[in-house]
């Protein structure tokens, strides 16, 4: 063959060269859009990341859950009142509003798989002391240090956003954040069944056999964190957070006791929120703060938050709604004197609900922007508390109820985390969760809260049962609640589009390394941070 012109070769150099640069270069894009690590994993450890996460963020649903329905049960074998026996449930709730934004920051460092592993461990001793009839105080402690799971939530998230293929990262993390909302009406009917069979403690037990397998499996599958500087701990910010949040949710959950009127809780409300604001304050002049709230200065992080917050105001609201009036004995005019078993099957529609919803979602999200599902989320969550307002007399309504409450609900927690993950740095995606975690577990508090308040204003003095027209006028409340939070949303969202600011989904075809984000649930992903 002649050999080519001089030109020619140059010419040749140079388009190879040019393709090379331009081949190095996308792949150090595709890195920056999704890291997947120093290493890459075994095969089977690639498949089997997805399932473990899942079965992480699970058993922190279930074990979180596992003291509601044994609250009577607790009152009468540790000899103690229903509202003392209530804080085997408190206190899960405020030890993990505390732990998950800490643990979040530190796994946002080199070091998240030892921080999972440490919080598995923690969960663990927990669940073995409670298991163990040492008492109502090991049993207390025994459930704080279960409190701790409630962390593993946004690094499982943050793991996946980081380690999971893009092809396979959309699905994924829908399916983790549905977990805390399915995961409920597993832990119930579990706890019931288990209780009414074998005793109190069995539960406790399962939580150890579960956890100890959780481990092994986190162990073994979970991949090392990508190289990224760590920052130092905001151990002032974790002490007013811990404070605020600890008094705030104190207060919620002692207001039935107290009475919403007393001294004494309004003083520790006004202290709580002064904490908070300083809390705020100083997070906003901190280099490395505990959770960054500048960030939800986004209007698509700041509504995602929000509909989190009321998504978990009115799951809770609902859900507190549902379990007493079920219980209640027909001989009130009112209720179907339904067993602690069965009480925990009515959550089952809404676990199935929730995971169709990831499903729903995934098929919306081709078409629409996920921003949008937020307000439709809350039109759901809406239908079903008018569905329990106006029919609620037979069981088969009340499944009906749930279903379509699961289904709000889990529209809601399947987009929230990926708009979220778009909007922020990857070195922040475990921080933003842990955020939207602590929110979603303060909408928790405050529906229990709300529900209660309401119920016992509508007791007459000296009766001990709600009269029927009291579920009705939380159920309208809560109607309420969502109505505003679906408006809010709407408005929201227009406003940012017009303004520019709400990150829209990359409707061009995959290219590599595009995968799930150019599909629509996490968009803006493929933007350079």
């Amino acid at each position: 063959m002649p050999p080519r012109p001089d030109g020619c070769v140059g010419e040749h150099l140079c388009h190879h060269a040019k393709t090379s640069l331009d081949d190095t270069a996308r792949r150090q894009e595709i890195r920056l859009v999704h890291p997947i690590g120093p290493s890459v994993p075994s095969p089977w450890r690639q498949r089997a990341l997805v399932p473990v996460l899942v079965s992480l963020c699970m058993l922190v649903a279930v074990i979180s859950s596992l003291g509601a329905p044994l609250i009577p049960t607790i009152a009468a074998v540790d000899h103690v009142s229903v509202s003392d026996a209530q804080w085997s449930l408190t206190v899960t709730m405020l030890v993990g509003a505390v732990a998950t934004p800490t643990m979040g920051r530190l796994g946002d460092g080199p070091h998240r798989k030892k921080v999972i592993l440490t919080g598995l461990g923690v969960v663990m001793a927990g669940s073995l002391l409670a298991a163990l009839p040492l008492g109502f105080a090991c049993l207390i402690v025994g459930r704080a240090m279960q409190g701790v799971g409630m962390g593993l939530v946004p690094l499982a998230i943050a793991t996946a956003r980081d380690s999971v293929p893009p092809q396979r990262a959309r699905a994924a993390l829908s399916t983790l954040s549905l977990t805390t909302a399915a995961g409920v009406g597993v832990g119930y009917p579990l706890t019931g069944l288990l209780a009414e069979t074998l005793g109190m403690y069995a539960g406790f037990w399962f939580a150890v056999v579960a956890t100890a397998l959780a481990f092994a499996a986190a162990a073994l599958v979970l991949p090392r964190t990508p190289p990224r500087p760590a920052h130092p701990m905001d151990v002032p910010g974790a002490l007013l957070l811990a404070f605020g949040m600890g008094g705030l949710l104190f207060a919620l959950t002692q207001g039935e006791s107290w009475g919403w009127g007393s001294p004494r809780l309004l003083v520790l409300g006004a202290v709580s929120g002064l904490v908070l604001l300083g809390w705020v304050l100083h997070g906003l002049r901190t280099a490395h703060p505990l959770v960054d709230l500048r960030l939800v200065r986004d209007r698509t992080v700041f509504a995602a938050h929000l509909t989190t917050m009321m998504g978990g105001v009115g799951m809770y609201l609902l859900i507190s709604l549902v379990t007493r009036y079920v219980q209640t004995p027909s001989s009130a005019g009112y209720g179907l004197g339904a067993s602690v078993v069965v009480t925990g099957l009515i959550l089952v529609p809404f676990s199935v609900g929730s995971l169709a919803a990831g499903r729903v979602v995934r098929i919306l999200v081709r078409t629409q922007p996920p921003v949008r599902l937020l307000p439709v989320s809350c039109l759901l969550s809406l239908a079903a508390l008018l569905t329990f307002v106006f029919a609620h007399g037979r069981l088969w309504e009340i499944f009906v109820t749930m279903a379509l409450a699961g289904l709000g609900v889990g529209m809601n927690f399947a987009v929230t985390p990926g708009l979220v993950v778009a909007s922020v740095p990857a070195h922040e995606t475990g921080s933003a969760m842990s955020f939207n975690q602590v929110v979603k577990y303060i909408g928790y508090s405050a529906g229990s809260a709300l529900s209660a308040m309401i119920l016992q204003a509508a007791t007459s003095s000296g009766q001990e049962i709600p009269p029927g027209s009291g579920y009705r006028t939380a159920g309208l409340t809560g109607c309420a609640v969502w109505a505003a939070t679906a408006l809010v949303g709407y408005v929201l969202i227009r406003t940012g589009m017009r303004g520019g600011s709400l990150r829209m989904p990359d409707t061009r075809p995959a290219t590599a390394g595009a995968g799930a984000d150019s599909e629509g649930l996490v968009p803006g992903a493929g933007a350079q941070r």
